[in-house]
């Protein structure tokens, strides 16, 4: 199976389930999928600027891991067509990794390879990498993956002052986890500058770098979700595990990852695979997750 096929198949975080049929009408353009896929969402630390406060109940629905659950909160919320734009307060809530993730699923439903990416945006505070995930997908005509970030809407990019096209992000405004990791490990960049709100350091590049390994394995999972290796300190890390690291970041950190050896690795290694439980933070305290 080459990587085109493989990354336009559904997998198990992607795939819509019994729910498949709503994806029928969806257009297969990227800017409309896009329109579709913000019409559908917002985001949780936006929605007070759309005039939208959220209870509890409603910011829990970032916990939704899986599109098969996510699409049944759709609808629970609107049962009316994905192609019709919901109101703020019917939208599903969720985070960037969400939108990179519903985004995927609709094209791969199109048959177009695509695959979620975690890393780090530079375009939301100065001088500052944060945690972020973007959708990543194959555009034929260019014959190149294209990084698209779907959360970024007409009122988002106002606000951010945002300089590029949100629907084809340079490579040096998001940067994927592995080149994250490289970045800190050769000192070309200071660690305490990656990361979200007070949490920061080489330890949380290094989580995003297992996570975006584990994306483009198909296990696209939340970004407080943890295991193994992303749950050791990197202070205690022994030498062979900072190898085996910077061998997987050189693998993964480009635009065309060496898949194959990055597939190998992860699916034989249970220091990088997440396996039949994970740890994740719910309401401010980690807990064991069946996956």
């Amino acid at each position: 199976m080459t990587d085109l096929t493989y990354f336009a198949q559904h997998g198990r975080i992607t795939n819509p389930g019994p729910h498949g049929n709503l994806y029928t009408d969806l257009p297969s353009d990227i800017p409309a999928l896009v329109q579709v896929v913000q019409g559908l969402m917002i985001h949780i630390f936006w929605a007070e600027r759309y005039g939208l406060k959220l209870s509890e109940e409603r910011k829990a629905e970032v916990q939704l891991r899986t599109m098969e659950r996510r699409l049944a909160r759709m609808l629970e919320l609107d049962p009316g067509p994905l192609t019709t734009p919901r109101p703020n307060e019917k939208k599903i809530v969720g985070n960037c990794r969400d939108f990179s993730v519903t985004l995927a699923s609709m094209l791969q439903s199109k048959g177009i390879p695509a695959r979620p990416r975690c890393g780090f945006g530079t375009y939301f505070i100065p001088n500052h990498y944060e945690d972020h995930w973007v959708c990543e997908y194959w555009n034929e005509a260019e014959q190149r993956w294209v990084l698209v970030d779907a959360q970024l809407d007409s009122l988002q990019c106002e606000v951010m002052k945002i300089p590029f096209n949100p629907l084809d992000v340079p490579r040096d405004q998001f940067i994927v986890g592995g080149a994250a990791w490289k970045l800190c490990r050769t000192g070309q960049a200071d660690p305490d500058q990656f990361g979200i709100f007070d949490m920061k350091g080489i330890d949380f590049v290094k989580g995003d770098f297992i996570r975006d390994v584990a994306s483009l394995n198909k296990v696209e999972l939340l970004p407080w979700d943890c295991w193994d290796m992303i749950l050791m300190d990197y202070a205690n890390l022994p030498p062979d595990d900072l190898s085996m690291l910077d061998r997987l970041a050189d693998l993964a950190s480009g635009d065309v990852p060496d898949f194959d050896t990055v597939r190998q690795l992860y699916e034989s290694d249970p220091r990088l695979r997440a396996g039949e439980s994970i740890k994740s933070f719910v309401n401010g305290r980690m807990v064991s997750i069946a996956l």
